[in-house]
């Protein structure tokens, strides 16, 4: 996680802290490395098309799905520190961070290819965030107890997640912040009814 501190403001801060919202499936980044508007400029002296194609609901999702992303790998990240983990929460874990880690990235290059700030201005409350209590239990349980309470928190984490992706699909302009939005939308929902699943058996 430290690579990004230095994107980190207030609010970032914040996340980090409490520390993503996980999806589980590498299908988010399909088709997204390919497109000009997040990682190139058009040819000749033309305005890089990452610099005009986008809203301020483009700017909004990635500024807030940042540190909600940030979020999810720290959770993650404190259940792999574990011992005597649950093979099938280690395996969720590792998918959350591998999923998440490089669209963090993205989103962060965007808004700097955007020329907008990595991060939002103030205190804005995001559905689905622990908070410093949360990770705290998170951090001392063991166990059993450890994969209900990380399987209960991931599901809350990743129902907000999906309400935000939800508003830059209906508001977004962007069309790869759109097209990344689609794919929390679907692969989490997912994610949701396979760690409900998985809640049940424990």
């Amino acid at each position: 996680m430290k690579k990004f501190a230095a994107l980190t403001t207030t609010a970032l801060a914040a996340a980090i802290a409490l520390t993503g919202c996980g999806a589980g499936s590498g299908n988010e980044m399909e088709g997204m490395d390919q497109s000009p508007t997040a990682t190139s400029a058009t040819s000749g002296s033309q305005t890089p098309a990452t610099n005009a194609q986008h809203n301020a609901a483009d700017t909004m999702f990635a500024q807030m799905m940042i540190p909600h992303h940030v979020q999810a790998v720290e959770m993650s990240d404190i259940m792999l520190e574990k011992s005597d983990l649950d093979p099938q929460i280690e395996k969720l874990a590792q998918d959350i961070k591998a999923a998440q880690a490089p669209e963090i990235q993205k989103m962060t290059d965007w808004l700097t290819g955007w020329s907008e700030p990595t991060a939002m201005a103030g205190d804005h409350g995001m559905d689905g965030m622990m908070t410093d209590a949360d990770l705290d239990k998170l951090k001392s349980a063991q166990g059993t107890e450890a994969s209900k309470l990380f399987l209960t928190q991931m599901i809350a984490h990743h129902e907000g997640a999906v309400k935000m992706a939800e508003t830059e699909v209906t508001g977004g302009q962007n069309a790869d912040a759109v097209t990344l939005a689609k794919d929390i939308v679907s692969s989490q929902e997912a994610e949701i009814k396979d760690m409900q699943d998985l809640l049940a058996t424990l």
